[in-house]
């Protein structure tokens, strides 16, 4: 499968090969755009590896460059079964409280919702929790369903996707993990999680947190 890059994407790559080290706000100036147009756009080039970045430097040619093209080749055959983790996920009957516990020991940004059947019923993060526990005394006995964003607010990946499409999914849905889900007798099984950072992993590091949105450990 190969992953066809549109033609501003294409520009920055040649741009950035120009100018390197080169700023998000130089380049948004050159091609006439603001800065959070290209944010997307950015992200998914560090993500295949096209390009590099150092935080208060630029960016720069990635590592599918410096290694040849071999990085990229790599990357475009992986599937999401391949790479996918085991997620972490509390019960929709849990109390925040437990939430907050468990976002703390297995140091994730992200928890899986399951209900009695360990079938997928949501997502809750950081954020969720935050809402409802400040100026709160009573929030520890509040059950997770009751602050979870719920099935079908949120995406999902199947196991047979490719790791490229899923990280245009997180992109563009401001999601930092994706649940990896498939189709079963009696109903969507979950078959583990994808995260921002563990895609960052397959090419080592990369110091691009400010741009792809950080955190998210597998």
């Amino acid at each position: 499968m190969a992953i066809e890059l549109t033609a501003r994407q294409t520009e920055i790559i040649n741009l950035v090969k120009r100018h390197a080290p080169i700023t998000g706000e130089s380049l948004a100036e050159l091609l006439g755009v603001s800065r959070p147009t290209l944010r997307s756009d950015l992200a998914l080039l560090v993500m295949l590896g096209l390009l590099d970045a150092k935080p208060k430097v630029g960016y720069f040619p990635g590592t599918a460059y410096q290694g040849g093209g071999d990085a990229l080749a790599g990357y475009k055959a992986l599937k999401v079964g391949e790479v996918q983790a085991v997620p972490v996920s509390v019960a929709d009957t849990q109390s925040v409280h437990d939430a907050v516990v468990a976002l703390f020991t297995e140091n994730v940004n992200t928890l899986l919702v399951v209900d009695a059947a360990q079938k997928l019923v949501g997502l809750v993060t950081p954020k969720d929790l935050l809402k409802v526990t400040l100026g709160n005394p009573n929030a520890d006995a509040i059950p997770v369903s009751m602050v979870m964003t719920r099935l079908p607010n949120f995406v999902t990946v199947s196991p047979d996707a490719y790791v490229a499409d899923a990280v245009r999914k997180m992109i563009a849905h401001a999601q930092e993990c994706l649940p990896v889900v498939r189709d079963s007798e009696d109903g969507r099984e979950t078959t583990g999680w994808i995260t921002n950072a563990h895609v960052v992993g397959l090419f080592g590091d990369i110091d691009s947190a400010a741009d792809w949105g950080g955190g998210g450990k597998a």
